[in-house]
């Protein structure tokens, strides 16, 4: 993506269903659940590079031992710094006391972070500070056990206002406006809810207080406490939870929203964000690895049983498409196929910008993640060119001659590698007033590979705002001296800011809204700007499911194809020689490629849930108002 946008963040939950001893003889090692976190973790940094926390719980402790420990950094490769202090802990703890090494029983007892129950989480934020104090898992501690709570997730509420408003009208008083606060007091406050019945329960029932305390935590309902914390949630979301004496829980949004997957076996239970990198930490086959349905929960009791749950009747499945263009890793056997899809999908537009000329193309993409959906673009010029070739050889069979057919055979797809990018760079350029000039030596070229008559095909997984692409890689592509630069993106035109955990807030850094704008000026319909704005600040008090998205007719004067030109015409500088054409991929054929996965609000404006249309709504007031704000 040449406009890189912000991750969304990742989740590892693992729970141990043997005891410490089992993996101590069948792998080694009594940390083997430490080692795979860290695995789950490293194999998703991918999803956020802002922050790392993991937190373990050993089960069955006595009184007075340490059995919840956790670890957080927002250092610069904060996965590899929590596991260096960890390792550091165990190492410390081992050299001190020799005894431990082969007890796994005094390992267990003595030192930090080994346990049953782990939870992991890599961050990407999505706005607000990064400090250590937003970095997940989030604690909320109590000298009761079962009452002891970790949550970490890969989400975004669109109401936090109303949350924050609910927990104050429950007596509390939360200590933040965020969503990672009021969720996790939310949970908190049913948690103590449900610990308290079950509390009067056992007294009714003749327990005195240390026996109730294990059998509170027997029959502890965590489907009874997540419907009830969630009856108000408006947003995306994956939530993992563990509770101090041993249950855990992974909670999707009813929308399918944020992605997560599932594997379990006789020795292990285990929960991500990817489905490949479960795959590959335990080596398990990809049809062993299964998707949590929306709206369900898998829970984890103490005692190993492990069942799927609904928590909230399914929506329509809005399952985001940018995890399939963009996010999620391209190792999973299913995007993989969807991103060559995109590619391929998107050639007949292509080829009527070269004007069918394969011979004079050079194909190429940029950045690194865009190459799956090259390789399918690629495969589709070819069969393109084999259909030219057998109709030239049908149209000629009677005069060919040896050397015609070879002729007519060897024309190939040109591809080259036109783009390097040079990484080193891009962690330097940080202050705006020197970006301009920085950001055009981010990538180098390939010279020699071009002629004046060629057409320079470039693909890219999506375009945003466009910065980069008019401040760097035109200049860059155009130094080759091609006929005409066509760019192409695998994804539709982002019309819309997203809400659910992609940062992606405000409408105004869009480059095709910023088209948009341009058109409604120069065809004097600025009263269509003027009209959304009215019909967007009538809503604001009405409740969240009556509430339109007006935006929609911000755009609706113009076919996409006026806007891909305007957005050519906008990203094209005066210093630029070469003719530039933008292409981008159409919703039709973006639910083709990814039909699994038919989330599409950033293109469509069709919000999946109620919350989302006063969010887009709240961030065109912002932009018409010229208020620099987040619209959630």
């Amino acid at each position: 993506m040449s406009d890189a946008i912000k991750h969304e963040c990742g989740i590892a939950m693992l729970r141990l269903l043997k005891p410490l001893e089992y993996y101590k003889e069948k792998y080694g090692s009594a940390f083997y659940g430490i080692q795979k976190m860290y695995l789950l973790m490293e194999k998703q940094h991918n999803r956020g590079q802002d922050g790392a926390g993991f937190a373990s719980i050993k089960m069955d402790v006595k009184p007075g031992q340490r059995y919840i420990s956790r670890i957080r950094s927002n250092q610069q490769q904060p996965i590899q710094d929590i596991f260096a202090q960890i390792n550091g802990r165990i190492n410390e703890e081992l050299q001190l006391h020799p005894e431990y090494n082969d007890d796994v029983a005094l390992q267990k007892e003595h030192i930090p972070y080994i346990g049953e129950v782990f939870l992991g989480h890599v961050r990407y934020g999505t706005f607000g500070k990064n400090s250590i104090e937003s970095v997940h898992p989030f604690l909320r501690q109590n000298n009761w056990m079962h009452r002891n709570l970790i949550v970490a997730g890969n989400f975004n509420m669109t109401n936090v206002t109303q949350l924050f408003n609910n927990l104050v009208e429950l007596g509390q008083h939360p200590k933040e406006l965020a969503d990672t606060v009021t969720v996790m007091e939310n949970i908190g406050h049913f948690l103590d809810d449900e610990v308290s019945e079950l509390y009067q329960d056992c007294k009714n029932e003749g327990y005195n207080k240390q026996e109730a305390s294990s059998v509170i935590s027997e029959r502890l309902n965590i489907v009874r406490i997540l419907k009830r914390s969630s009856k108000f949630w408006d947003g995306g979301y994956a939530m993992a939870g563990l509770l101090g004496h041993g249950d855990s829980f992974v909670f999707r949004d009813p929308a399918g929203i944020r992605p997560a997957y599932f594997y379990k076996d006789d020795e292990i239970a285990v929960v991500a964000s990817e489905r490949p990198v479960i795959q590959t930490v335990f080596n398990v086959p990809f049809e062993e690895v299964h998707e949590l349905a929306p709206g369900h929960a898998i829970i984890i009791k103490k005692s190993g049983s492990i069942r799927i749950e609904e928590i909230i009747p399914a929506l329509p499945k809005k399952a985001c498409s940018f995890e399939r263009i963009y996010f999620s890793r391209g190792s999973d056997a299913e995007i993989y196929e969807e991103r060559k899809a995109l590619g391929r999908l998107v050639l007949p537009q292509v080829l009527e910008a070269i004007g069918n000329d394969t011979d004079n193309t050079v194909f190429s993409y940029i950045p690194n993640t865009a190459e799956t959906s090259f390789f399918g673009m690629v495969e589709a010029a070819q069969d393109f060119l084999n259909q030219r070739k057998t109709n030239e050889i049908l149209k000629r069979k009677e005069s060919l001659t040896a050397d015609t057919l070879q002729e007519l055979l060897s024309v190939k797809i040109r591809t080259e590698k036109i783009a390097i990018k040079d990484a080193k760079l891009r962690t330097f350029i940080t202050e705006d007033s020197s970006r301009d000039d920085l950001v055009a030596h981010v990538y180098d070229v390939t010279y020699g590979v071009i002629k004046p008559e060629d057409n320079l095909v470039i693909i890219d997984d999506s375009i945003v705002r466009g910065t980069t692409l008019k401040m760097s890689i035109l200049k860059m592509l155009d130094r080759l001296n091609p006929k005409r630069i066509v760019v192409v993106s695998s994804a539709p035109q982002i019309r819309y800011p997203d809400c659910y955990g992609i940062d992606m807030a405000k409408l105004e850094n869009f480059i095709a809204f910023q088209a948009a704008h341009q058109l409604l000026k120069e065809r004097g319909l600025e009263h269509i700007t003027e009209e959304v704005y009215k019909k967007s600040k009538a809503q604001e008090n009405l409740p969240d499911n009556e509430v339109v998205n007006y935006v929609k007719d911000f755009y609706a004067p113009f076919t996409d194809q006026e806007i891909s030109d305007k957005i050519a015409e906008m990203l094209t500088t005066e210093d630029i020689n070469s003719e530039v054409k933008i292409i981008f991929q159409n919703v039709d054929n973006l639910h083709k490629a990814c039909p699994k996965n038919l989330g599409d609000w950033y293109f469509t404006g069709n919000y999946p849930t109620a919350g989302g249309n006063r969010v887009v709504n709240r961030a065109f007031i912002n932009f018409y108002e010229g208020n620099d704000a987040r619209a959630y």
